[in-house]
């Protein structure tokens, strides 16, 4: 049975979060990272298999998206601070933490915590400050979002989104209104502007953060499996690459998977955490996390 509760992140912001499985007896921890727009919820049928696997898994929402929204701004984003660096420095930083103190508290030895990042989720692990008990990380449909790089079909109208879309509606909104746009979904202000210079740029986050945050990424030494997908319709192949390629010092293992190699139709950007997929492509991910 999962538990809602509010984590507090760094500054104080509540941040709603759910936790599946058995703290004290719970053989390792594990947080999932939403990717972009997604609201923690689309987790629940992954995040409880993977408690019944014998982890606690925690969900949970970055500041103004899903349930982390506060009730004064759900009809507009207008105003609300946040970028990506948030997300990744106070929001899943906090979440890390709460759920290492939480595991401390119900049982004695260090358990791990488990990183399973889905796109957004699994960009940010090298902007995480401390990461003394982050254990394996999985990401999902992870790649780098410059545009040149992206999928064909997305590129058809990548170039629209960054350059006409999004700055238009955010100047007259004040923030994304990816909702009515049948986009992503809202944004505040700061994420999209960051997001989108960020998939300007060749060389995606590294572009703004330099040489400071390649130090940073190069200091992950945390075994990586990569998942990703041959149809996927927003990560190409080099997009997939190219990220990963941050994480310099880590052992890196990557698995590009197609529909037919499971006997599926399609798999996307975002069919991995469909209960579908509970007898194919989930059980990849306990083995490596218990190795």
């Amino acid at each position: 049975m999962p538990f809602d509760r509010i984590v507090p992140s760094s500054d104080g912001f509540p941040l709603s979060a759910r936790l599946h499985g058995a703290l004290a007896t719970a053989r390792a921890g594990v947080v999932i990272s939403p990717a972009m727009g997604v609201p923690q919820s689309y987790y629940d049928e992954f995040a409880a298999w993977l408690s019944a696997q014998g982890f606690a898994v925690l969900s949970f929402d970055y500041r103004g998206m899903g349930r982390s929204r506060p009730d004064a701004y759900r009809d507009s984003l207008r105003g609300f601070e946040a970028d990506v660096v948030t997300w990744a420095e106070r929001d899943a930083a906090s979440a890390l933490d709460y759920l290492a103190e939480s595991l401390d508290e119900h049982g004695e030895g260090a358990r791990p915590v488990h990183w399973i990042g889905h796109s957004l989720g699994g960009q940010i692990v090298g902007l995480l400050p401390d990461r003394s008990r982050l254990g394996r990380v999985v990401t999902v449909g992870c790649g780098s979002g410059y545009w040149r790089e992206n999928s064909p079909q997305l590129k058809r109208i990548a170039w629209a989104l960054w350059y006409f879309i999004a700055p238009v509606t955010m100047a007259v909104a004040g923030y994304f209104p990816g909702r009515r746009l049948r986009k992503v979904g809202d944004l505040p202000l700061g994420v999209m502007a960051q997001w989108r210079r960020w998939c300007l740029s060749p060389d995606y986050l590294m572009g703004e953060g330099g040489a400071a945050w390649q130090r940073r990424y190069e200091a992950v030494g945390n075994p990586i499996l990569s998942l990703s997908f041959t149809d996927d319709e927003f990560m190409s192949a080099r997009n997939v690459e190219s990220l990963h390629g941050f994480y310099t010092t880590a052992p890196r293992e990557m698995r590009r998977i197609s529909p037919q190699d499971i006997g599926a139709r399609a798999i996307g950007h975002f069919g991995f955490f469909r209960a579908r997929f509970q007898q194919t492509l989930w059980p990849q991910v306990v083995p490596f996390l218990q190795a």
